[in-house]
């Protein structure tokens, strides 16, 4: 290409670890043709017209390092594939998606890059890419551009694509602790931890909130008659079936009372503190057209109160509040609660606002609020005159550091009773820091998936950790989440070694897994043959939860159109620096460049996990420097200069010494098998394995812990498994 524009050559998701970085990217491959001479101070007026565009640039720091940076590279002059990459990160984080990561790179040929940015979500990432190349056009030619209109559909990209708020602090939480999460459909339903080890989150549920509590929670005659039966003070009530029979209970129980239906949610069609027929007809009705069956119950004064409950503790509390209107004898109502109340920006559609915006026509319980005050809609009300538009579905202040431990205990003992681990307990009354029965409170609701946004972003006070406690919840005082990972490389010489190490671990009494160049395996038996092996066949180890182990053969192709399909590994090997034949459409063209990919194996390994390398290649020995754990070197004969210094500085070690396998650490020795003995004999004779490979298997057998009679037995049997055939 020789004119002055942006073409795309191609883009790939890099869903796991890759040569960037340890987290998924889209990797665009571009051709800036001319544009390779024109570098961004030689464009008259571009800087100017771009950050016009995007004034969010000013804040990127870039390699330079501080805020403003990237704003001071555009001025000393650079290309726009370094331009195209902050681009499309601002319009991400403009779009709601936080990103910061990204990376541009000359790819070989002339006026190709490699633009690389972090994702979130592949989608929205490929329309930020384009939208930035379009961007940039513009701002080169001058050309109108409506940023806003990108922005916007951006966002709705995101909304719509991605995990809410919500589910997005437990995963957040759960990374801070280095728990791997996995996404298990377009919706929140998300995976936390490694096959046996894993838990699921859905939202505020978990795989520890059964059917049968949520459905008791559904039920809210059912839910006060437990709590009732337990001691938990609770509003007397009764189901009805005809708005005739909601006034003759609300006689009965006494008024004022409150109608609300039997299993409704985010206190739709509740109607509270009602005191005549016509408003308790009309609220029965209201509440009808939301659940199947409608409670009357006596109405408890006080305030509203949701406390949220994780684990059988308390972790955050907020205080409702009503939604009201001030007249100015000008305004109609609905003028009025636009310019009053749907203009705070606590208040929007979206799940990360902690209120909603008010639309009469969408809540029906605010119409008839508004009737029992003489109002509608239309009305203009007078100078000074307050109104209460809602009365319920605000809660938006954190009173958590206010409640009494009386009511934290009673609250817990509630969502205990139902038999939901999470919970949104609601409770009515005067003080939320003094004890309930002293003050008539009573709990009014016990709720399964509760909405976690009100105390993530409460309109007043602080955030509360909760995603935190949920995940502290799942995985108590540090329990692990992951399982024994190991992830091997090298050069057409890996498949017989992940299989030997798969049977060592199966041996041991591991549900193992294994993804190779033979395809997928799961306690001995193959689920899928190597066609179409691919990431996502591979991640299905990861996703059982039937596997204890799993071991992973890689390649650096792999590694350059994939990345890795797990995010860390307990033990990562390296064989043999593959060379770079067969990878030009990658342009990777020389070995040199191979030892930046595969340092991705080595990269990924946890801080207590170990590298496994060949010390024999020096390419390979090299990467030892990166590895975040211990190093383990591998060798034919111990006199290699690289296991001899190892040794010395009290590595472990595992080398031939007359046939005898080794496994070293100082002057300590473990003599694991003899290679005449006739079984170990026979494998080598027929090829089964090769002297190296059981160096390597061995090596990491030693750093998974298995005993070293299971590993000269495993050795022995090898002949045996499956895979070897």
């Amino acid at each position: 290409m020789s004119a002055k524009d942006i073409q795309f050559l191609r883009m790939t998701h890099l869903r796991g670890p890759n040569i960037w970085t340890y987290r998924p990217v889209i990797e665009a491959w571009i051709d800036i043709g001319d544009l390779e001479n024109s570098p961004s101070n030689t464009l008259p007026g571009f800087n100017q017209r771009l950050q016009a565009l995007l004034p969010g640039l000013t804040q990127h720091r870039c390699s330079i390092g501080q805020s403003g940076g990237f704003i001071k590279r555009l001025e000393e002059g650079t290309w726009v594939g370094h331009i195209m990459e902050h681009v499309a990160l601002e319009l991400q984080n403009l779009a709601g998606m936080q990103t910061g990561f990204g990376k541009a790179r000359e790819a070989g040929p002339r006026g190709i890059y490699k633009v690389v940015i972090r994702t979130r979500h592949e989608t929205v990432s490929r329309a930020a890419l384009q939208a930035a190349r379009d961007v940039v056009m513009a701002a080169i030619k001058g050309d109108d551009y409506s940023i806003s209109k990108v922005i916007d559909e951006l966002t709705q990209m995101v909304d719509r694509l991605c995990i809410g708020p919500s589910t997005a602090c437990i995963v957040g939480a759960a990374a801070e602790r280095s728990i791997p999460a996995i996404r298990l459909n377009d919706g929140n339903l998300v995976q936390l931890g490694y096959g046996s080890n894993q838990r699921r989150i859905w939202t505020a549920e978990t795989d520890q909130t059964s059917a049968i509590a949520e459905g008791i929670s559904k039920d809210k005659v059912l839910t006060k008659r437990l709590l009732a039966n337990c001691g938990v003070p609770i509003p007397e009530g009764r189901n009805v079936e005809s708005s005739e029979e909601a006034w003759s209970a609300a006689q009965e129980i006494g008024l004022p009372v409150c109608i609300k239906p039997v299993d409704g949610n985010h206190a739709r069609g509740v109607t509270l503190e009602l005191y005549s027929q016509t408003e308790i007809e009309a609220a029965y009705h209201l509440a009808e057209a939301e659940g199947s069956e409608v409670l009357v119950e006596r109405h408890i004064f006080g305030d509203e109160y949701r406390l949220l409950v994780v684990g059988g503790k308390v972790v955050a509390a907020n205080k409702g509040e009503a939604a009201c209107i001030v007249g100015d004898g000008v305004n109609t109502v609905t003028d009025l609660i636009e310019i009053q109340i749907n203009s705070d920006p606590r208040r929007g559609e979206e799940e990360d606002f902690p209120l909603d915006t008010i639309r009469l026509h969408e809540h029906h319980t605010a119409v008839m609020e508004l009737k029992r005050q003489g109002l509608t809609g239309e009305s203009v009300p007078d100078k000074g005159r307050k109104v209460v538009v809602m009365r319920t579905s605000n809660m938006a202040t954190d009173v958590t550091d206010l409640v009494h431990q009386d009511v934290a205990e009673l609250a817990a003992l509630a969502a205990r009773i139902v038999g939901l681990d999470i919970a949104g307990v609601d409770l009515v009354a005067q003080d939320i820091s003094k004890p309930m029965k002293a003050q008539g409170a009573a709990i009014v609701e016990v709720n399964a998936g509760p909405g976690l946004i009100m105390h993530l972003k409460p309109a007043d006070g602080p955030a509360r950790p909760v995603g935190e406690a949920i995940v502290e919840h799942l995985f108590p005082q540090k329990q692990n989440a992951r399982i024994p990972v190991v992830g091997l490389i090298g050069h057409q010489n890996t498949t017989v070694i992940s299989h030997l190490i798969g049977w060592l671990l199966h041996l041991q009494g591991l549900r193992t897994g294994i993804s190779s160049a033979k395809g997928l395996f799961v306690v001995q038996r193959c689920l899928q043959n190597h066609e179409g092996m691919t990431i996502d066949v591979a991640q299905r180890l990861l996703i059982n939860r039937a596997v204890d182990a799993a071991v992973f053969e890689t390649t650096a192709r792999h590694i350059l159109t994939e990345g890795l399909p797990y995010d860390r590994c307990q033990v990562g090997i390296v064989t043999i620096m593959p060379t770079a034949e067969g990878l030009d459409d990658l342009y990777i063209y020389n070995n040199a460049q191979m030892p930046s990919i595969v340092r991705t194996q080595i990269d990924v390994i946890l801080p207590n996990g170990v590298a496994i390398l060949n010390a024999e290649d020096e390419a390979v020995a090299a990467l030892a420097q990166y590895c975040d754990g211990e190093v383990m070197f591998y060798a034919d004969s111990e006199k290699n200069h690289h296991v001899a210094k190892h040794r010395e500085d009290g590595g472990r070690v595992v080398f031939w010494r007359d046939g005898h396998l080794i496994l070293s650490k100082r002057s300590q020795e473990v003599d694991v098998l003899n290679r005449s003995l006739p079984m170990i004999d026979n494998l080598f004779k027929k090829q089964i394995v090769k002297s190296d490979e059981l160096l390597v298997a061995a090596a990491a057998s030693w750093a998974l812990n298995i005993p070293f009679d299971l590993i000269r037995a495993g050795a022995k049997s090898f002949d045996q498994s499956p895979a070897a055939h």
